[in-house]
């Protein structure tokens, strides 16, 4: 048994039975081995921030690592725009790089390049197999540091020999550490400023987001008066009829600003410090009021849930009634494309039990208020701001979960960066419906030239920003790799489009045209 057959058996016996890949020369016999071992379903992408992507969504949904299989550094180059929104999301991954030779890497060929270096930034474990029989032992340690809580991008890189030389077999998993419960202090402290008569807002993140944490985090704004958020940004949430009903802090700068106005105390439940995506002139980084006291319930890394517990226990609100979301969506659209229309419509269509991806970026910002009393359904969101994730996230998504519908919600300029998700979406026949929000601009950025305070825009600028001339055409690239679709101008169109797409098993697109 060789390296690579050695490292497969280590994946799949540590439950590890998904690769998202792209291949090449020195990765060849990882390809190999896989008809070699049973129980490890690989599928091609046509490029690795596909691959990086995909992984990603597979982990969140599936709630284990997939991993991933790319050619040397240029290879894991092409796939860490994904990685650092892994990353950001705290998503379980292994990432296996393939290099040269161990004897090769010496004649500086022209593939050579330093992956470790690369791979750090994006990474939270980094290791690289120095022969064949350390391979399997090297892969087990992956495997236990991807799920080490709260979940990381472990990095294994793969010289060719250690491939093919001959193995040691498979290797045990290491047991992986259970999350630590926070201390009693914490909670204690948690308590004292969510009672301390001042305005209080609890604000989560992590598995507190999901059904039960949200339950608590209800009970306990209802016993003492305290409001509750999430972050703007989440890797999942519950949502939808039987969940409860939360909002985020929004996006923009000043409406957050205005949200978080007055308030004297946040405690942190698995969230961070609310700070703007970026800095602009003259506006805050720090989103709350500068006397705000922040108290850390809990961190990302830390039982979330079992923490909220403790807080309701120690509140006297374990059965403080709360009230869950009913079925009652709005009235879908009608009328011009745009996102006062598309959002009830996005409500009233989302399926019984389906997975959300939102890329939406400028279109998409009202589609969350909209959406709360659909059927019940989870949400995926972009957690490090890289765009290009909304398809890959979706393709990963199904592959997690076959049986569940996917809708992904895409930017047109977002679409263009890992399109060629769509091919692999056709060739695994994955239940995904896109749609595709044309715009035929960067709409977002056109913002934040005013955001920012640029002066004297003219057409150079302004080119820079627009994505006509020529104006894509998303339905035919959609057929060119297989997927089925169509264009829709208006919201009747567009609202049989999408119920159509997510009936028909495989994949559909709709590109919904905004003028």
């Amino acid at each position: 048994m060789n390296g690579a057959e050695s490292l497969v058996r280590t994946l799949v016996d540590g439950g590890v039975n998904v690769s998202f890949t792209n291949p090449g020369t020195s990765e060849m016999h990882f390809v190999a081995a896989l008809d070699r071992v049973e129980g490890m379903r690989c599928i091609l992408t046509l490029f690795e921030g596909v691959a990086t992507g995909a992984a990603d969504g597979y982990a969140r949904m599936a709630e284990k690592p997939a991993s991933t299989l790319l050619h040397l550094g240029p290879g894991l180059a092409n796939g860490l725009a994904n990685l650092h929104n892994a990353k950001k999301a705290s998503t379980p991954m292994v990432n296996i790089v393939g290099d040269h030779a161990t004897y090769h890497r010496d004649y500086d060929a022209p593939l050579t390049s330093d992956i470790e270096t690369a791979a750090k930034p994006f990474s939270g474990w980094v290791r690289t197999s120095p022969n064949a029989k350390r391979v399997a032992e090297d892969g087990a340690a992956a495997v236990a540091a991807a799920q080490n809580a709260p979940g990381q991008v472990a990095t294994l890189i793969l010289p060719g020999d250690t491939a093919w030389d001959e193995g040691s077999g498979p290797a045990k998993i290491p047991e992986i550490p259970t999350r630590k419960r926070v201390s009693e202090e914490a909670v204690r402290a948690s308590a004292k400023a969510l009672t301390s008569g001042e305005p209080a807002l609890l604000l989560l993140a992590g598995a507190a987001l999901k059904v039960h944490g949200l339950e608590l985090a209800a009970r306990i704004a209802a016993k003492t008066g305290c409001r509750f958020m999430a972050q703007t940004f989440n890797a999942r949430m519950d949502r939808g009829a039987g969940s409860i009903a939360i909002e985020r802090i929004p996006y923009p700068v000043d409406q957050a600003v205005e949200t978080l106005k007055g308030l004297k105390h946040i405690v942190l439940a698995g969230s961070r410090v609310p700070v703007g995506f970026f800095a602009y002139p003259n506006k805050p980084s720090l989103l709350s009021p500068k006397d705000t006291e922040f108290t850390k319930l809990a961190e990302l890394e830390e039982d979330i849930v079992h923490a909220l517990e403790w807080l309701a226990d120690e509140l006297g609100a374990t059965k403080t009634p709360i009230t869950n979301n009913q079925y009652a969506p709005p009235k879908a659209g009608t009328g011009k494309i745009g996102a006062a229309t598309l959002a009830p419509s996005i409500g009233a269509l989302i399926p019984e039990n389906a997975i959300v991806v939102d890329e939406g970026v400028s279109t998409g910002r009202g589609f969350f208020p909209m959406t709360q009393s659909a059927h019940p359904h989870v949400w995926l969101q972009n957690m490090g701001g890289s765009i290009g994730i909304g398809m890959p996230l979706a393709t990963g998504a199904a592959v997690a979960c076959p049986d569940r519908p996917v809708l992904n919600l895409e930017g047109d300029g977002s679409a263009m960066y890992t399109i060629q998700a769509l091919w692999t979406q056709a060739r695994e026949q994955l239940n995904v419906t896109t749609v595709i929000f044309a715009n035929r601009k960067y709409a977002i950025l056109l913002g934040e030239l005013v955001n920012v305070g640029a002066q004297n825009v003219g057409r150079k600028a302004l080119d820079m920003l627009d994505l006509s001339r020529p104006d894509l055409n998303f339905v035919d690239l959609a057929r060119g790799m297989g997927v089925p679709g169509e264009r829709v101008t208006d919201m009747e169109s567009f609202n049989k489009a999408v119920a159509h797409g997510l009936s028909t098993p495989g994949p559909y697109l709709i590109e919904a045209m905004i003028d």
